[in-house]
């Protein structure tokens, strides 16, 4: 079961699984094996849709768990800023779990999805079940876009996290350069020029991010070098991929699984990249809702904690309950 909804588009599609080619896949944040959704994209009314009737029996139970608190969350960080330092690392990028558990209620997912998707207009919204697990997510950050006509690749550089209101700082701008750089970096190998816009606000909701646009033709047989070079970026894992994945395995006491991973869409024109964020994992009985944060020499443990809450209401404030 998979339903997905494309940025700036109100119709829900879904997978028939009427052929063996792949139509969509989410690929994890580090080792561990895809998951694949064969057949045909085909479109779902929203009637149809929101009187679906989601079966959890298939799930685990949601793991009996302690949260990380504010004090052991900044305790974390402040060890984490002091590896930064020592390695003269640009960003490393920290990631903690929020459980969020259904009492005495009932989950409505088809709502949920619709929820998300007013929130996030300019997001792919998604909720799937398959081989025992389950997740839910809304997020804009583009891996890679590929037109399959023109030839024409896509990316962002998408770094730096503050209150919509709030005016960034060295901080957010120091983090997001090198993400930048690193992408453009890359991309240098595969096209003699690759157009580089201004950098802007990107808003998400209750927050808001700095962005960088790339674009750039390319041969099609490149496509598959260019997304294992660009992935894990710097927003979901640090600068450089080498020292920082082995960093987060130390740092982080859970797998990220597909959090932080990303999504691939075979479509008939194009095929598109997301990256994985504002995502939760799905339990009977509740949620797992991953959250991570950049952290750099200037970074406060403090503010990093305000910023992981606030990413979390990206789906903890549009989860849609009824009662039994």
């Amino acid at each position: 079961m998979l339903f997905f909804k494309l940025p700036f588009d109100d119709q829900i599609f879904t997978c028939d699984a009427s052929a063996d080619k792949v139509a969509v896949s989410f690929h994890p944040f580090a080792e561990g094996k895809e998951l694949i959704f064969n057949g045909n994209i085909k479109k779902v009314s929203k009637a149809e849709f929101l009187n679906l009737n989601i079966d959890l029996s298939s799930l685990s139970e949601l793991p009996l768990q302690a949260d990380e608190n504010e004090a052991e969350y900044c305790a974390k960080i402040s060890e984490v800023i002091s590896f930064v330092r020592e390695k003269k690392l640009p960003k490393l990028v920290v990631s903690r779990r929020k459980t969020v558990p259904f009492v005495n209620q009932k989950i409505s997912f088809p709502q949920t999805f619709l929820n998300l998707a007013k929130t996030y207009p300019n997001a792919l919204v998604y909720f799937f079940i398959k081989d025992g697990q389950g997740w839910i997510g809304a997020f804009s950050e583009i891996l890679g876009s590929f037109d399959k006509s023109s030839s024409v690749f896509k990316t962002m550089a998408l770094a730096g996290t503050l209150p919509k209101d709030e005016e960034w700082s060295s901080k957010e701008v120091g983090e997001q350069k090198p993400v930048a750089d690193y992408i453009c970096d890359i991309l240098e190998k595969y096209a003699v020029k690759v157009e580089k816009s201004a950098t802007t606000d990107h808003i998400s909701g209750n927050i808001k991010h700095l962005r960088t646009d790339f674009s750039l033709t390319i041969d099609a047989h490149n496509l598959e070098n260019i997304i294992s070079e660009l992935h894990p970026t710097p927003a979901v894992c640090g600068i450089p991929k080498e020292v920082c994945i082995p960093a987060i395995e130390v740092f982080e006491d859970q797998p990220r699984n597909l959090y932080a991973g990303y999504i691939e869409l075979n479509l008939e024109n194009s095929v598109q990249y997301f990256v994985n964020l504002r995502c939760a994992e799905v339990f009977r009985g509740g949620l797992l809702v991953y959250v991570g944060g950049g952290i750099t020499a200037a970074s406060s443990p403090q503010k990093e904690w305000r910023e992981t809450e606030l990413k979390s209401e990206a789906i903890i404030k549009n989860l849609h309950f009824t009662k039994y």
